[in-house]
């Protein structure tokens, strides 16, 4: 019974038949390959014939008389022993490469040939034919096997149609075919190793041999910006249409009409210097406006390049807001966007968030205080171990009056504090790796401390009624309080006045204390003055209740 032999086994079995030579052939080691603009080189050893040569390096036989060609061997006979072969790098045949994702964010998916949607993880490995989609908050980096990066923001639809490389020269083949979104490569240079790097949309393809640019899909076609080198843009209908070079710092649009004209890309958007702290967990950052900008894109990445991106959006305004990130380091990417939707330069911020222990909210004071003692309170805030509080003349707390710190409880006060304004503010303290750590302060606070509600004054004139006055200020309304008893537990009158003045008829004979509270004409409401104590003296009256008096003055009961 004949055991049946896989076609492609046969065929080289009948190869070796007729060339007995080809089935002993050693390994090529690679280091002992040299490597032109145009050729492979190898150093023949004993037996080596063209055939040999050309099945080794080839996959087939039937390239002997090119390479013989390309040597001045006119026959397949055996070539002598250190003779420099050189074999043409258009005759040698590719196999399959690969693509590691080094850097995601978010939740992409990637769908491996003839394989369903999964989700992607770091270090995983990508072959030819596979599709990858980042979704609305997601990203991913691709590093190929000659240190080329495809990076993929959100909402884009990439597919490796083709992840190849040549044997021996490991020269790149590489198609990306951008379905939604876009997609940005840094290219390693293909010029001494006559790769290939060709970025597809359904309108255009672009080809590179050695560059920084980006290919986006948008509503008006395909848009093409380069950064460094050069990029040659043509139709994807046809392999023929004529191509549009565009170098670095251009740009174009691709649509159904054809391939559009190079224009200048946007320059930079420049972030402001106080973007390069943040303080607070929602992030806000201002840049410069571009004129000819009609959207911005920003990026947050951990490394300047934007390799490794953590978060992106795209905003109409020059002002940006994220949020949902740890302390520590990173660099913002933005880029400005024509109305052709061409994608202009980027400029890199590096910026520090220092957004924890977050500070407490304050309390008061606000505005303005009318007290002998200044009572500030604040917020607990649950990570808090301790407080740190500053009060300057200044809202820029060069020269604080106060600055204390390790503070437990959540208020703090001092009667150290003349009339004028104030500024303060409060962060809060933390304990980490057994060292204190502080937070951020508080948004600064500022009031205008005022002189102090002065008391009431009050002379007995010793008539049927008495008056009690007391300093007053412009559109000021009084709350005034006479109690019996000098902690007003025990109240005998309450009124509220808009003069500084009261009259009322006279009280009872005994001890009285009186305080008086304003409210300023802008509603802020004072603190009470300080208790004054009067007394009332006991003396006869008449029946109209006028005091009886006699040559000595008034008669007092008791005489």
């Amino acid at each position: 019974m004949r055991s049946a032999l896989p076609s492609f086994s046969l065929a080289v079995l009948i190869t070796a038949m007729n060339h007995p030579a080809l089935a002993a052939i050693a390994p090529v080691n690679p280091a002992e390959l040299q490597t032109t603009a145009s050729d492979l080189i190898y150093t023949t050893r004993q037996g080596d014939t063209l055939m040999d040569i050309s099945q080794q390096f080839t996959g087939t036989t039937r390239n002997w008389s090119a390479i013989g060609e390309r040597n001045k061997i006119s026959n397949d006979r055996t070539i002598p022993i250190g003779t420099l072969i050189r074999i043409p790098l258009t005759l040698l045949p590719d196999e399959e490469s690969e693509a590691k994702i080094v850097a995601m964010a978010g939740s992409p998916l990637v769908r491996p040939p003839k394989g369903n949607d999964a989700a992607a993880s770091i270090g995983a490995i990508l072959k030819e034919g596979t599709e990858i989609r980042t979704g609305k908050s997601g990203f991913m980096t691709l590093a190929l096997p000659d240190e080329s990066r495809i990076s993929i923001p959100s909402n884009s639809a990439v597919a490796l149609s083709k992840l190849r490389k040549t044997r021996f020269t490991a020269s790149p083949r590489t198609e990306v075919s951008v379905l939604e979104g876009k997609v940005e490569s840094r290219v390693t240079s293909l010029v001494s190793n006559k790769g290939r790097f060709e970025v597809r949309s359904p309108l255009a393809v672009a080809g590179v041999r050695g560059t920084h640019f980006r290919v986006g899909v948008t509503d008006g076609g395909t848009a093409s910006e380069v950064l460094e080198g050069g990029v040659a843009v043509g139709m994807a209908a046809t392999k023929k249409s004529p191509q549009t070079l565009v170098s670095a710092g251009k740009g174009n649009l691709t649509t159904g009409k054809g391939v559009g004209s190079p224009v200048d890309l946007l320059p930079p958007p420049l972030a402001d210097a106080a973007s390069q702290l943040q303080i607070r967990p929602t992030m806000v950052f201002n840049v410069q406006p571009v004129k000819g900008a009609v959207a911005y894109r920003a990026q947050i990445a951990r490394d300047a390049e934007a390799l490794d991106i953590l978060q992106e959006a795209q905003f109409t305004q020059a002002r940006f807001k994220f949020d949902s990130l740890d302390d520590g380091r990173y660099f913002l990417r933005t880029t400005a966007i024509d109305a052709q939707g061409i994608e202009g330069k980027p400029s890199v911020t590096a910026f520090t968030l220092k957004a924890r222990p977050e500070p407490p909210f304050t309390s008061e004071p606000k505005n303005k205080v009318r007290a002998a003692q200044v009572k500030f309170v604040w917020t607990e805030a649950t990570q808090a171990s301790a407080y740190r509080i500053q009060v300057a003349t200044d809202p820029d707390f060069r020269q604080p009056l106060i600055d204390q710190s390790d503070l437990r409880d959540t208020q703090f006060s001092t009667d150290q504090l003349g009339d004028q304004r104030y500024y303060w503010r409060v962060a809060s303290i933390t304990q980490k790796n057994g060292t204190a750590d502080q937070g951020p302060f508080s948004d600064t606070q500022a009031f205008v401390k005022m002189p102090v509600q002065s008391g009431a004054s009050f002379r007995d004139s010793e008539g049927k009624d008495i008056t009690i006055n007391w300093q007053s200020e412009p559109g000021q309304r009084f709350l005034i309080q006479i109690a019996t008893t000098p902690d007003f537990s025990s109240i005998y009158l309450t009124r509220e006045l808009s003069e500084a003045e009261l009259k009322l008829p006279r009280p009872p004979s005994g001890d009285y204390f009186i305080r008086v509270r304003a409210t300023d004409a802008d509603g802020y409401v004072g603190a009470f003055s300080a208790a004054q104590k009067i007394r009332i003296e006991a003396r006869w009256a008449d029946s109209s209740g006028e005091a009886i008096r006699s040559s000595d003055g008034v008669i007092r009961t008791g005489f």
